[in-house]
């Protein structure tokens, strides 16, 4: 099940699975070098300060139930500031590294990296055509007016690449931002891939997934983009049309490479598309920001996340932990290595983590104006990152040497500036450590 949007102003069909505000740390936290900054941590009255007050306000005047950092310099395990419990209800279990949270738009990365691989291996080709692994994307037609009429159509000027569909700029539309008539087919078709909730929210329309993502991928094909590829940065479902690309040219489903190529050597055992319900005591909780007040909107125990998914979300659906999501983190600052073992090829890495924008796109009155973008995240300033819809955040700075996470539960994600006070509060603690 997707969605349309809820009749309160604070809801909006943008704000549920879109990727965030997300700031990478950018030219403060590459000032600090590396050395410097480790050396900084282990000195006396020294460390994530303020990051860790901005996790005990939060917590503290109940705007969430609970706030998991990780934060991590190089190879070495992460310090983890956690506070609350897994939902506001009396007696819950505490909030720690080993929480579970639905990430939604930070599998984009996830999904992004999982490309690259397939890229490193020789199976795909960064500027390849999708048509030659997708021949239904053939001959696409373009709307002649953004966000107009669906049958006022012109052709493609360019194939659509696997470069395009890594960085939003292949044209595709997003049930989630647009607003005319393509909305109203992506529903009809099925081409909403997320879910928010079991429960019958009112305002909350429910646009049923086509199950199966083959049928995603044909459906898809047979809709006029938005935009000519190459043209601009939008934000589309571009990332979870990228898993079945996986599928095809790995040969195995999109979930099962997942889950052999990345998170079992990585180290990442408690991600995943579906909670099995031998780990629902650690699932949290996500809830609407509703006039200012947390109201539960997934309930862990009857949450959507403990059924089987139209198809795995490659955009949007995997439920992770800060333990797991620093290790995916950890093995890109790693260029590949994580506890001395290759999981890619650093070359994959160091590609998908540099701005991959084709030449042609436009960004500007983009989320992404003035930065770059990799594999399914922002890139700016040495650092490589995107946000969730339920208010994770994480991202890996090469100048700096370090990475972090961030974990809450709540939508939409712009009630409150997490995203962008998260990476507030690593700068003025790397500030503090220069100091120090």
């Amino acid at each position: 099940m997707a969605y349309r949007e809820f009749d309160h102003p604070e809801f909006s069909r943008r704000s549920l699975l879109r990727g965030g505000a997300f700031l990478a740390a950018g030219a403060a936290l590459s000032s600090v070098p590396m050395g410097r900054a480790a050396l900084a941590q282990g000195m006396p009255g020294v460390g994530w300060t303020n990051v860790g007050a901005m996790v005990d306000k939060y917590v503290g005047e109940r705007k969430v139930a609970n706030m998991v950092a990780a934060m991590g310099w190089g190879m070495n395990d992460p310090v983890y500031i956690a506070r609350g419990n897994l939902s506001f209800a009396e007696g819950a279990p505490r909030a720690d590294a080993d929480s579970l949270y639905r990430i939604y738009s930070m599998t984009k990365p996830v999904t992004g990296m999982a490309t690259m691989m397939l890229i490193d291996d020789g199976k795909l080709g960064l500027d390849q055509p999708l048509a030659e692994i997708l021949p239904a994307f053939s001959n696409m037609k373009v709307q002649r007016t953004y966000d107009g009429s669906v049958t006022d159509l012109v052709p493609a000027e360019r194939p659509i690449t696997i470069r395009h569909l890594l960085t939003h700029t292949a044209g595709l539309g997003y049930s989630i931002i647009q607003k005319g008539p393509i909305r109203d087919q992506y529903a009809k078709y099925g081409i909403s891939p997320g879910q928010v909730s079991r429960l019958p929210i009112p305002g909350l329309g429910r646009d049923e997934a086509i199950r199966g993502l083959d049928k995603f991928a044909n459906n898809l094909a047979q809709m006029p983009l938005v935009l000519q590829p190459g043209a601009k940065w939008s934000y589309s479902v571009s990332l979870d049309l990228l898993g079945r690309v996986i599928e095809v040219a790995s040969g195995m489903p999109f979930d099962e490479f997942l889950r052999t190529a990345i998170f079992e050597p990585t180290g990442m055992n408690s991600t995943y598309f579906r909670v099995p319900s031998s780990e629902i005591g650690r699932f949290t909780t996500n809830y609407g920001i509703m006039g200012g007040t947390p109201l539960p909107l997934d309930p862990a125990r009857s949450s959507v996340y403990l059924d089987d998914p139209a198809f795995p979300f490659g955009g949007a659906g995997l439920v992770s932990s800060a333990y797991d999501y620093d290790r995916f983190l950890r093995m890109l600052l790693g260029y590949g290595k994580i506890d001395g073992r290759r999981v890619m090829g650093e070359l994959a890495v160091r590609v998908g983590t540099s701005n991959l924008l084709p030449e042609t796109a436009v960004t500007k009155g983009t989320w992404v104006e003035g930065q770059g973008f990799g594999a399914g995240g922002r890139v700016s300033e040495g650092a490589y990152g995107w946000g969730g819809a339920a208010g994770t955040v994480a991202f890996v700075n090469y100048k700096a040497g370090m990475r972090g996470t961030l974990m809450t539960q709540y939508m939409p994600s712009e009630a409150y500036p997490i995203h962008s006070a998260f990476p507030d509060a690593v700068r003025a603690d790397l500030a503090s450590m220069a100091g120090a």
